[in-house]
């Protein structure tokens, strides 16, 4: 059996990560309950940063809440930046230096997993995982056959006495 090198396009890095982030944002009123609070227009992008992956992304939060002893209520809102690096594990043999794609994928979108309130500041805690792929060229060995396979002989299903009743069916006269 013989083998043949190929080069191809393959994961060669995949790697998760679990962010778990504080913050902290001062409001006008002094809120009396938290109301609800939800995360919306997430947005990111990934690149090769030397040997790491970062990523940079965004999210808006909106925290709704009541004030003036529950008589009043509004929401109030704030673009978050953020800039994550992972280190992912590379597959042996494989080269980053090389032209290489970056996939992120959220594999649990940001959500507000804690909202407290202390005087006119309301503190929340965000939580978001995401997933890096890694695509790259990486040769690989494959087992070549040296003999071509037969051709197999391809019969008709038609026998002489099919094209005698074709033969006897066809009307020499069908122009009058």
């Amino acid at each position: 059996m013989a083998f043949k090198e190929i080069v191809t396009k393959a994961i060669i890095g995949k790697g998760k990560k679990y962010f778990k982030n504080n913050y902290e944002l001062t409001v006008s009123d002094t809120p009396s309950t938290i109301l609800g609070c939800w995360v919306i227009n997430h947005q990111f992008k990934g690149y090769k940063s030397g040997d790491k992956i970062g990523v940079d992304g965004s999210y808006d939060i909106n925290i709704w809440y009541s004030y003036d002893k529950d008589s009043k209520t509004t929401v109030v809102n704030k673009k978050i930046e953020y800039n994550d690096t992972f280190n992912v594990k590379v597959r042996e043999n494989a080269d980053l230096s090389g032209d290489t794609d970056i996939i992120v994928r959220t594999l649990k979108q940001p959500s507000c997993s804690k909202v407290d309130t202390d005087g006119n500041t309301i503190t929340f805690d965000i939580e978001k995982e995401l997933g890096v792929e890694i695509v790259g060229e990486t040769k690989m060995k494959i087992s070549v056959e040296e003999e071509e396979e037969p051709w197999d002989e391809i019969e008709d299903d038609v026998d002489d006495e099919t094209l005698e009743e074709i033969d006897n069916s066809v009307n020499t006269d069908f122009i009058e």
